[in-house]
């Protein structure tokens, strides 16, 4: 690559992304917020767009940092700078998500054995730091690759977490697993390797292409998202009445049990992405479902074309009509020391607002939690210090 300089739209985009975890992150986990906020697993909400974010980001980043790595230092060196950073962002994961006591006594920790404890550890040490990490080191050997051998990966890499979904990972995953466990790096290259084709068309493209480009991949992505988690009806589980249309399926009434009460749900029927589906009186969870915590296929092609679509809003916000905003620089620019930052300023907030606080008092703790995370992260600007690996 050979753009120089930062590119005030990735920080802007990124900044944004770090704002959206805040959000999500503090007011999800209160009953007054919407649900719109909250992890579900069984749709696309906003706050699962955020993670997927991050990733489209960090490949965008990943494919211009390594291009003017190799082209200054060489292959050699470039190669072996990113496995070290990747190596230490693996074990700053490790720091950070504190793995769950494994037994509280000498005999129960031997009675658990290696295998138990590091089945327990698995769950608590593969979030969003360790998965960039992974997903990062398994789309090196195609970073420097055209962009037909990178899409060519991406969908090779979501075919085999398709059929390993199929076999076995989709139920053991559900028990053991967040974000998609252990193998979900398969499933994040997708927006990984997205953000570097988002780079590739920004770097090399003129104004007006690129951002035709970026839309129109964009559109495309998230219809492909939706078609394929329109399968997800197929798990419908009602019972059907003898006179019924064969269709259709005919099911009790969630809302009313006991109640002889019937409606319709067609077999065929069009969900919108952010509308939850039926409840699990109705449909079982499958990998056609959006859903984070199993990093079903639909949710990662949805939710990378949402990404996509966003960052090229931020392109012509920001490269057309010059906008900044400055929270969105301090926390882009320093995004690794936020996420580190927001977890302990959250922990020690969140003692103070109860999961059943209202609404006002809900936002007061999270103004709280923002404002005290912002004059850290801006004190460490205004001091020149990043967190970076």
């Amino acid at each position: 690559m050979a753009a120089t300089g930062r590119i005030e739209s990735l920080d802007q985009f990124r900044g944004y992304t770090v704002a959206g975890m805040f959000v999500v992150n503090f007011l999800g986990s209160y009953d007054a917020m919407p649900l719109v906020l909250t992890h579900q697993n069984n749709f696309c909400s906003y706050a699962d767009v955020i993670m997927p974010q991050f990733f489209f980001a960090v490949g965008f980043a990943f494919r211009l940092t390594f291009g003017r790595r190799a082209q200054a230092a060489g292959l050699r060196q470039a190669y072996g700078h990113v496995v070290r950073r990747l190596l230490g962002l693996a074990l700053v994961a490790l720091a950070i998500y504190t793995a769950p006591t494994m037994a509280e006594r000498w005999s129960e920790l031997v009675e658990l054995g290696p295998l138990g404890v590091l089945q327990r550890s698995l769950r608590a040490w593969f979030q969003t730091l360790m998965h960039i990490a992974v997903t990062s080191l398994w789309i090196l050997p195609v970073i420097r690759s055209g962009a037909l051998v990178r899409m060519a990966y991406a969908v090779a890499s979501a075919v085999a977490f398709a059929v390993l979904s199929h076999w076995f990972y989709f139920e053991w995953v559900q028990h053991n697993g967040i974000d998609g466990g252990v193998l979900g790096f398969l499933a994040w290259t997708t927006p990984m390797v997205v953000g570097t084709l988002a780079c590739d068309a920004v770097v090399g493209g003129d104004s007006a292409g690129r951002l035709r480009k970026l839309f129109g991949w964009s559109v495309t992505l998230m219809a492909c998202g939706w078609l394929l988690s329109c399968g997800s009806s197929l798990y419908d589980i009602a019972p059907e009445r003898p006179d019924s249309n064969p269709q259709e399926k005919w099911a009790i009434d969630p809302v009313a049990p006991g109640a002889e009460r019937w409606a319709t749900h067609s077999l065929d029927a069009i969900e919108p992405p952010f509308v939850p589906p039926p409840g699990p009186e109705l449909r079982e969870e499958n990998f056609w479902m959006m859903g984070q915590r199993s990093a079903t296929l639909s949710y990662h092609v949805f939710a990378a074309g949402v990404s996509l679509g966003v960052f090229a809003l931020f392109l012509i916000a920001c490269d057309e009509w010059g906008w900044r905003l400055g929270l969105f620089r301090t926390f882009g620019t320093n995004a690794l020391a936020a996420y580190v930052l927001h977890g302990i300023v959250g922990n020690s907030v969140e003692r103070f607002v109860p999961g059943d606080s209202p609404g006002w008092y809900v936002l007061g703790g999270f103004v709280v939690y923002l404002a005290v995370t912002w004059v850290f992260l801006r004190k460490l600007e205004k001091d020149g210090i990043y967190l970076k690996l």
